[in-house]
């Protein structure tokens, strides 16, 4: 079923499997709504019974999980032939940070990182708001507002864990001077209808960044890596890369033994293609996976080849003029390197948009027929790219899969948020004991 918005809370957006998880829905009802992290699903609003109607009234009208629309933009300065699939795009480069530790630890070519760092070292940002690994738990994520190098270093490389950075907005009103947003693309999304909620935010943001995503796989994913590496009690971790110290890095996990700390690693193909088991159903409901809704969008530049032992490059798009403005002053001021790319790049990218837009029309028919949840979307052209841009099977899989998924995720239930409590690492109390040989063998029943 389209759920209706005049009656839909941010409960029902949890509970049927539409959340993306973001955490905007907690910055603006902070007394009422706070993520959690829900093993089998990822990061969750938990919603107080208190909660008022103009409460969670706001609480809606930031969700991307409910629905998105690309609003109508002026084409002036835009690639035409991009926009229907890619959302605007005013120029792209391909590069690097020119600050090579920053560039071994970050994920890619560290653009971010560098972009970031230049807003609050040279151009007057008094921090940046992003995720780093928990102290007590590295195997999941919190949000955190660096203010310096040294803060932004440590919190390098891709988490390819549950994370809900907007719900530290709060932190960018408060701070004293105006702040830089990175996230996924469907948190970007997110800030974009905060600001346009909050007037006040949208003056303390400086800059919005996003990283290309292709799925946020569930804390489960993480724990099964963890048992297949003989990690024995996520408890023992101590750190957790999921990539980065070099392009695009392992998957490396550091833990306590009775003889010391010990480090385990597997290949960053590996992990991933084994982390996209676990990935939540909105993910598979998306049509943004490159950022359209940020300034300035990130990612691995896969339409090509990446040579033996290269060291890691970014593919770098501006799509506002902020945007634009932010890359050019970084080239300008030597924190990055970059070589200009045409339009002829993006069809080399994976996933390919117009497939992924393609797909998209033909899961939400499914779930139309079946009167399944499912989010709206406007002002994306997603049936134009099922007709065009697919063949007869895609068509067909995009249909006849996602009925599958109904019936073997169970999409017509509800599906009541239960928060996992971690266990501190080295700490002797247990909130939740796991055993992770036993989570990775029933993995593979």
């Amino acid at each position: 079923m389209q759920l209706p918005t005049t009656s839909l809370t941010i409960r029902d957006v949890a509970e049927r499997q539409l959340c993306c998880g973001c955490g905007a829905c907690a910055a603006v009802a902070p007394r009422h709504i706070r993520m959690v992290d829900a093993l089998e699903y990822g990061r969750r609003p938990l919603v107080s019974d208190a909660a008022g109607a103009a409460e969670l009234a706001d609480a809606l009208r930031v969700c991307p999980g409910i629905g998105l629309e690309r609003p109508a933009t002026e084409t002036n300065g835009l690639i035409g032939e991009l926009l229907p699939a890619w959302g605007p795009i005013l120029d792209a480069w391909e590069g690097f940070a020119t600050d090579e530790e920053l560039r071994y630890c970050g994920s890619s070519g560290a653009a971010a990182s560098a972009l970031a760092l230049l807003c609050v070292e040279q151009l007057g940002a008094h921090g940046v708001l992003h995720i780093a690994a928990r102290p007590d738990a590295p195997y999941l994520n919190h949000t955190v507002l660096s203010t310096t190098r040294e803060q932004v270093l440590a919190a390098t490389g891709s988490r390819y864990a549950p994370a809900s950075p907007c719900d530290g907005l709060q932190m960018v009103l408060d701070a004293p001077g105006p702040c830089v947003f990175i996230g996924k693309p469907c948190d970007v999304a997110a800030v974009a209808k905060a600001r346009r909620l909050r007037p006040e935010l949208d003056r303390k943001l400086a800059l919005t960044i996003s990283i290309f995503c292709a799925a946020t796989p569930s804390t489960r994913g993480t724990l099964d890596l963890l048992g297949k590496l003989g990690v024995p009690d996520p408890a023992d971790v101590v750190e957790l890369r999921y990539r980065g110290r070099g392009w695009p890095g392992q998957f490396e996990v550091a833990f306590r033994t009775p003889g010391g700390i010990e480090r385990r690693s597997m290949s960053y193909e590996a992990a991933w293609d084994h982390l996209q088991r676990y990935r939540q159903w909105r993910c598979n409901l998306c049509p943004d996976h490159t950022g359209e809704f940020a300034d300035v969008s990130v990612g691995d530049p896969w339409y090509r080849t990446r040579g033996e032992g290269e060291i890691g490059h970014s593919l770098v798009i501006a799509r506002t003029p902020a945007g634009r403005q932010a890359i050019e002053q970084a080239r300008a001021a030597g924190v990055m390197e970059l070589s200009r790319v045409g339009p002829e790049v993006f069809r080399g990218l994976s996933p390919y948009q117009p497939r992924v837009l393609g797909m998209l029309w033909g899961r939400l028919a499914a779930l139309w027929l079946l009167r399944a949840p499912r989010p709206r979307f406007r002002g994306l052209p997603l049936a134009r790219h099922w007709w065009f841009a697919l063949g007869i099977r895609p068509k067909m899989q995009s249909v006849l899969g996602t009925i599958k998924r109904v019936w073997r995720r169970r999409l017509h239930a509800r599906h009541p948020v239960s928060e996992f409590a971690s266990r501190p690492a080295g700490g002797p109390e247990a909130t939740v004991g796991i055993d992770l040989r036993a989570v990775s063998a029933a993995s593979q029943e």
